[in-house]
């Protein structure tokens, strides 16, 4: 069984390290890094949606991999699906945690407006500092901060992941959120895995959005019982 890791927004490949290791015994797994992160330039990948799709068929045609299963925190469990949406054959079950789903125009623009480089410097010095350093290879934290502000918006005004469309996914897919997740409500997620073909929920106890902070441990042992079905 191959597993592909998949980081969330402003996030890279390293925060997927500690998650790597515990799963290792009993898959072969492999952590992704999107373009325009961590130490993964834009190269001629797009900061998109669709982009970062693109980006995840190719690393599976490189590694000489027909079909995978995938774990995605926040946009790495969208970009799953998204992939899963145009390629179902490379896909064989999803499992995601924190992935938000219902961008509208307003909701985009509030996410959005939380990036401005000069404000977080002033007021979150400290989340700042490790912006630096988790993006120095992509070209800076800054260029990683504007990319992601206007991926957001886009992806208020054309989501690519609908009611629709998401039923078109008959997969196994769980979709995972924390209880104490105050990005993404356990009622958004529910209905989400209803919309889906063959749709589950996972719910974590005392368990915050931000990855630093979910209990990799709890989390291993979950996606260990899940994937070993």
């Amino acid at each position: 069984m191959t597993l592909y890791l998949l980081h969330g927004a402003l996030g890279s490949a390293e925060q997927l390290l500690p998650l790597e290791r515990t799963l290792g015994a009993i898959a072969d797994v492999r952590r992704v890094e999107f373009a325009g992160h961590g130490a993964t330039p834009l190269s001629d990948h797009s900061f998109t949606i669709e982009g970062f799709a693109s980006q995840l068929r190719r690393r599976l045609d490189v590694d000489g991999v027909e079909s995978a299963d995938f774990f995605g925190y926040s946009m790495g469990g969208y970009v799953a699906l998204a992939l899963a949406l145009e390629h179902p054959t490379r896909v064989r079950r999803i499992v995601t945690l924190g992935t938000k789903f219902e961008w509208t125009p307003d909701v985009s623009a509030k996410e959005a407006g939380r990036l401005d480089t000069a404000k977080i410097k002033a007021k979150v010095p400290r989340f700042a500092e490790q912006l630096e350093l988790r993006h120095a290879g992509a070209g800076g934290w800054e260029k990683t901060l504007a990319a992601t502000a206007s991926f957001l918006t886009e992806l208020g005004e054309r989501p690519p992941l609908t009611g629709a469309s998401l039923a078109r996914i008959s997969i196994p897919v769980c979709i995972g959120v924390g209880d104490r997740d105050v990005t993404v409500s356990v009622e958004e997620s529910q209905r989400v895995s209803g919309q889906l073909g063959s749709g589950s929920l996972m719910v974590l106890p005392g368990t915050p959005h931000p990855f630093e902070q979910v209990d990799h441990l709890l989390l291993a042992e979950l996606l260990m019982r899940l994937l070993s079905r």
